[in-house]
């Protein structure tokens, strides 16, 4: 025998299982699409649990805001570019299912390189150990030149290099629509920058000009703060911004509250591989505590927000259909 005393379970109460509910049910099971060609089967199919419940939600309240001419605004991280992304981002555009786009300056270096170069991402430790990590001049060359134009013209930073880059991009007989930022300004829809001095290649070199990308950086704010104020009901969506962003949005969302505008009920989403801080308080949580809904979706972009735009084409296509 033990020597350790133990507890006697004969008392403990039971009762039975019928009359008590349960959390999951044998109907939200997964069913897997009888003709494996079926994307629709395949989404119909996927369990009525946990995040594949919350894709499909957030694809019916995306299509919902979109159809009640309410705001949807996508900030996002570099490496949605970096994974490939930009001709989803391309088609939700030409859906009309994004009305604004915010990035940083690495989703501006990433897009000017992939539109005019067709290449982008250096590899990082080899070129630090060298000091020509960030030196190439062409990237670095056209976003300071441009920066100062777009600052001369009264321009956003975001408005400004979208132009450029479609201007140049059709100069070399080049697809304008390779890149975000050229295909929001073909589209007439506000894409914004927002940087911070010290974080990006471009400001390493002789070019940068720390009142130019400031003014243009700063417009930005405001023109994203505008759109931020006509949110209300809307969609809020963070893809792969860990801290700049989040931080941004919620600046945004207070200077537009303050100034009067309610921007409640709100649906808010952050896909990312990880979990972070910033983006389930500043995105999920604290915009949505009063009313709203949001989600935080973990998983590879390149896997997670295809198959999401994918499901998304389809709630819109049903629903058109109706």
């Amino acid at each position: 025998m033990s020597r350790y005393s133990e507890i006697d379970l004969s008392g403990i109460r039971r009762r039975s299982i019928e009359g008590h509910a349960r959390i999951v049910a044998q109907e939200m099971s997964s069913h897997p699409p009888v003709d494996p060609d079926s994307f629709s089967q395949f989404w119909d199919g996927l369990p009525d649990i946990l995040a594949a419940r919350d894709l499909k939600q957030l694809a019916s309240r995306l299509v919902d805001a979109r159809l009640e001419a309410r705001p949807v605004l996508l900030f996002m991280g570099a490496h949605l570019i970096k994974t490939g992304l930009t001709p989803l981002l391309v088609r939700l555009m030409d859906e009309g299912l994004l009305t604004s786009i915010a990035s940083h300056g690495a989703g501006l270096v990433h897009d000017l390189e992939l539109t005019l170069f067709g290449r982008t991402s250096e590899d990082v430790g080899e070129g630090l150990e060298t000091g020509d990590f960030g030196m190439d001049l062409e990237t670095s060359s056209f976003i300071n030149n441009w920066t100062r134009e777009a600052a001369a013209a009264g321009e956003g930073l975001g408005e400004g290099l979208g132009r450029r880059i479609l201007e140049e991009a059709e100069r070399r007989g080049l697809d304008p629509d390779a890149g975000w930022l050229s295909a929001a300004y073909r589209r007439g829809i506000p894409a914004t920058i927002h940087g911070s001095i010290g974080t990006d290649i471009y400001q390493q070199h002789p070019e940068f000009n720390g009142a130019s990308f400031g003014e243009t950086s700063t417009r930005d704010f405001r023109i994203l703060a505008h759109q931020v104020s006509l949110a209300e009901g809307g969609v809020i969506l963070n893809w792969g911004s860990a801290v700049i962003l989040p931080e941004v949005f919620l600046k945004a969302l207070s200077v537009a509250r303050n100034l009067g505008h309610p921007v409640t009920d709100l649906t808010t989403a952050v896909f990312d591989f990880m979990k972070h801080y910033r983006p389930a308080e500043n995105v999920v949580r604290r915009p949505t505590q009063a009313s709203g809904w949001g989600t935080y979706i973990v998983g590879h972009h390149e896997i997670m927000i295809p198959l999401f735009v994918q499901g998304l084409l389809l709630e819109l296509k049903r629903r058109q259909e109706r």
